[in-house]
């Protein structure tokens, strides 16, 4: 028995490879060129720009928080420093009530004999003593009388016509002040000078605030 051949059609206009590249066509029918495929430099280089952009950022960001820690080392040494400084300004405040006791004793006491002047210069004697532990602790009195009148070192407590010194000067001391390191410890009180009125001093004890 012959066996059946198999007859295979061909369409000559069927001429399109299968494995062709895909094409872009316009509504007119007309065909562009085949689709160009991604190109890996530029990609490569884009990357490269954005790790560029990354290690640029992290950079600065760096730099800023090495500029932060190097801040907070300075405040906190700065810190530091000034608690060593003023551990003892309350307690030294309160020491100062002492020394203002002991020079109102110097000040009022009687010598007309010699035992109350022995009794002032031992009063004396503690005095300064106490003042040279107060000078070791870089404590010192602010100078005020004779001065021009200073609302960050002096407190005004009232104001009183001078015809010996210009106005605004400090012509009397109800309380010496103090300072420490340089810092403002106790502000001094003290009577401030003013105009006289017709060229006479009278005294005006009307306060003034600081």
């Amino acid at each position: 028995m012959a066996q059946k051949k198999k007859i295979v059609i061909e369409d000559d206009n069927d001429n399109t490879p299968q494995d062709a590249p895909p094409t872009l066509s316009d509504p007119n029918g007309v065909t562009d060129e085949p689709v160009a495929a991604d190109d890996p430099l530029k990609d490569l280089e884009a990357k490269l720009s954005a790790a560029q952009a990354e290690a640029i950022e992290n950079r600065d960001r760096l730099l800023r928080m090495a500029a932060e820690l190097d801040n907070y080392k300075k405040r906190a040494a700065r810190d530091l420093d000034d608690i060593k400084k003023f551990a003892t300004e309350n307690l030294i405040r309160q020491l100062l009530t002492v020394v203002d006791n002991l020079e109102r004793a110097i000040a009022s006491a009687a010598s007309e004999n010699e035992s109350d002047q022995r009794l002032v210069d031992g009063v004396a004697l503690t005095l300064a003593e106490i003042m040279k532990i107060l000078e070791k602790h870089y404590v010192s009195p602010i100078q005020a009388l004779g001065e021009p009148f200073d609302p960050a070192f002096h407190q005004a407590m009232c104001q009183e016509e001078s015809i010996d010194q210009p106005p605004n000067t400090v012509v009397q001391e109800f309380q010496k002040g103090y300072l420490i390191h340089e810092r403002l410890l106790r502000p001094a009180m003290v009577v401030v000078s003013k105009a006289a009125q017709n060229g006479q001093a009278n005294e005006n004890t009307v306060n003034t605030s600081a």
